[in-house]
């Protein structure tokens, strides 16, 4: 067991969390610096009159790679948060508010899809056996693994090219479906990691895979509970957490990285340093240029990169419920104008005036959100990242009442007469508040020559300690991809230790019986 091997954490988000629990749990002394005064990063909580509003991620898929992580410390995650399966997982609305409800129960399935289009059934099957192969080497095999060489690279093209990775998800989705609603409802998933469903590459299809193998759950009390689980499990291990302590300044000794200046200006030492920060924001800011090869240079990162689109996201509490309405815990909300609104979002950067939504509803699974006979609620939108040129300054009020009046319009009698609290955030709050470059919401766009070798890596080319998670890095946004990032950042860290042993970890002896049912070609 190591005893004196510090590391330092810049950020507490879910990657920084899982990477901090991983380490204390192997014997290394860890250290987290967040730059805001409370935990979990996107994931941030806000309270306001009684009501609690969960700032980013509400959806949980994979729930045992937070299993793993406790697993790790010999603990129980089932003892620091409970999970609640949402069944069915969201319900999708066309722009006519016809609605589709999405499960991984099979028959079910088949009957949503017997309700649009009969002749689809058929072309689903196959589209989810297709899956099981793309999600075989996709997750089981490369997400917890990093690209640190293009001979990494090499070796899994002739996987790409059998999985047709160089088709999108739209497209791969739409040789298996026939209705356009239905492509829409089964290629959506790229936009919950920052990806346009018609440029980001066919595997992320894996994720309809992963959500029908393991499910989607909630944790009770919000994802800020899973938040102070990770906390709580990382100060029983001795681990230390510091709030309001920005970081300004990585410290650099030749080819390796010694510590970290905070605003403050303290310094603090380590043998290594994770960055939960953006991936650009801590090249370009945290590390002088004299000392960042090519490539990672500003040019790559202002020039050369493209960015996920950003989020404008409204959290509102009423002081009457709606549990007699259409609506479930997640729900998605189409535009008519689905691929042209997309194309206005990532390509041309214009604010439209139409707009496709997440609406989360979290009270009608756990009322303990909201003061008694209130609801909580938020709704996000997609929007332009700051590259764009929207002045947001004007923008943003009308866009809210926008989006408020049409909530109110069609699924939401009377909301704005009932709304007690309220708050938002736009592209200037990822941009200003989280540190992310241009305001984009999910930082690497997830298209095919921004994904694996290709992403920014997790260990740094140019300083041999410095280690990278959370949605910038391989393998991608979600929590699925910042939990793996940590695993990663575990794997090459504890990889330089001359007295660590290889061992099997809970997720390799969890993940067998999977490589099994994808070998094997069983189906559920």
């Amino acid at each position: 067991m190591i005893n004196h091997n510090k590391v330092i954490v810049i950020g507490t988000g879910f990657g920084g969390l899982g990477a901090a629990a991983r380490l204390a749990a192997r014997g290394y002394e860890v250290t987290m610096f967040e730059s805001r005064d409370k935990p979990g990063g996107r994931g941030y909580t806000y309270q306001m009159d009684g009501f609690t509003f969960d700032g980013g991620p509400t959806v949980i898929t994979a729930p045992f790679m937070f299993d793993d992580i406790f697993a790790q410390a010999g603990r129980r995650r089932e003892d620091y948060v409970e999970f609640i399966k949402c069944d069915p997982f969201y319900r999708i609305f066309n722009h006519e508010g016809r609605n589709f409800d999405y499960s991984n129960d099979h028959d079910f399935m088949l009957n949503e899809i017997d309700k649009w289009n009969p002749e689809d059934k058929e072309g689903y099957l196959r589209f989810l056996a297709s899956t099981k192969a793309i999600f075989q080497k996709g997750f089981v095999e490369l997400a917890d693994k990093p690209f640190l060489t293009l001979g990494d690279m090499v070796k899994l093209i002739p996987d790409l090219l059998r999985l047709q990775s160089h088709k999108t998800v739209y497209s791969y989705v739409s040789q298996f479906i026939s209705d356009d609603f239905l492509r829409r409802t089964f290629s959506f998933h790229p936009l919950l990691i920052g990806g346009n469903p018609f440029e980001t590459t066919s595997i992320y299809a894996m994720i309809h895979y992963l959500e029908r193998e393991w499910g989607v759950y909630y944790a009770r009390g919000g994802t800020g509970a899973l938040v102070n689980a990770l906390v709580t499990l990382i100060e029983e291990l001795d681990g230390k957490i510091h709030y309001n302590s920005p970081v300004s300044e990585i410290l650099v000794d030749g080819k390796r990285v010694s510590g970290v200046r905070l605003a403050d200006g303290s310094i603090h030492h380590a043998d290594h340093i994770i960055s939960n920060a953006d991936v650009p924001t801590t090249y370009m800011n945290l590390i002088p240029k004299k000392h960042r090869g090519w490539r990672n240079s500003d040019f790559r990162y202002k020039k050369a990169t493209r960015y996920s689109m950003s989020l404008f996201v409204i959290y509102f509490g009423t002081k009457r419920r709606y549990q007699d309405s259409r609506l479930l815990h997640h729900n998605i909300i189409l535009s008519q104008r689905y691929q042209e609104l997309l194309e206005d979002v990532f390509k041309n950067k214009r604010l439209a005036e139409d707009f496709s939504l997440y609406l989360h509803m979290p009270t009608i699974t756990d009322p303990s959100l909201a003061p008694d006979g209130c609801e909580s609620f938020y709704v996000l939108s997609p929007v332009p990242h700051l590259g764009s040129g929207i002045d947001w300054e004007t923008a943003a009020q009308p866009y809210r009442d926008a989006i408020m009046d049409f909530l109110e319009e069609n699924y939401l009698p009377d909301l704005q007469e009932n709304i007690v609290a309220e708050h938002r955030i736009d592209p200037r709050h990822f941009q200003g508040t989280l540190n992310s470059y241009l305001g984009s919401a999910f930082s690497v766009e997830p298209i095919l020559t921004q994904s694996a070798w290709f992403r920014p890596h997790n260990r740094s080319e140019d300083f041999q300690n410095l280690y990278f998670v959370g949605a910038g890095t391989h393998p991608g946004a979600g929590l699925p991809g910042v939990l793996s990032s940590s695993k990663i950042a575990e794997d090459l860290i504890t990889a330089t230790a001359s007295d660590s042993v290889p061992h099997r970890t809970p997720r390799q002896q969890r993940m067998e019986p999977v490589k099994e049912l994808a070998a094997n070609g069983s189906s559920r």
